[in-house]
């Protein structure tokens, strides 16, 4: 099983660590000559929406991962990667990939909230700490969409088809649920024979 993390900016070394201890093979998305290589998965992390949305479409990654992502690939999104999945975003005129139909708000709690931790239930796994740096988080979602946590009556956490959308960074804690559930998919992906992988 080999998961591809975008790398191009943000905090993707600690989402590969994370994998990397559960038995997965990882590699790095840097340029466009990176996606050549298979794999059954994404992570796009946390760090700068707009760079990485920016960068994305300089170095001719964009289209790719985005019919990648269309076509059923497995994909775990935290932070901003969960604002360049949106379909919408209330306070920023631009969207990305805009492939999980859900409507974003980009740091959504303020200075004083700008970071915070707190532990909340995740459907389907149990409670997990939550790491919130400069977060965004979910004001609607498409009733196709699930909705796995909430944090303060907001929603935090959703899954759509393969793609699941955090506001928070379970990269950054000791739980590895998070990233279990997220092979888990790969794995039920790659069994039925229907991950696209390039």
């Amino acid at each position: 099983m080999r998961v591809a993390i975008l790398a191009v900016q943000g905090a993707f070394i600690e989402h590969r660590k994370k994998l990397e201890s559960l038995g997965a093979e990882c590699i790095e998305l840097r340029k466009k000559e990176d996606l050549e290589q298979p794999f059954d998965g994404l992570i796009l992390p946390g760090g700068e929406s707009t760079v990485q949305g920016k960068l994305l479409r300089e170095l001719e990654m964009y289209d790719s991962l985005k019919e990648k992502i269309e076509s059923g690939m497995p994909v775990l999104a935290t932070c901003a990667g969960l604002i360049l999945l949106a379909e919408h975003l209330s306070n920023d005129e631009h969207v990305y990939f805009g492939t999980l139909p859900v409507t974003v708000r980009r740091n959504a709690y303020g200075r004083q909230l700008g970071s915070f931790h707190t532990d909340a239930e995740v459907k389907g796994i149990g409670e997990v700490p939550m790491t919130f740096i400069r977060a965004p988080y979910i004001e609607t979602a498409d009733e196709q969409v699930q909705v796995l946590a909430h944090v303060d009556d907001r929603i935090v956490a959703v899954q759509y088809g393969a793609q699941i959308g955090l506001s928070f960074h379970p990269e950054l804690d000791a739980d590895s649920r998070i990233h279990e559930k997220f092979l888990g998919l790969i794995a039920d992906c790659i069994k039925n024979n229907n991950c696209r992988k390039n």
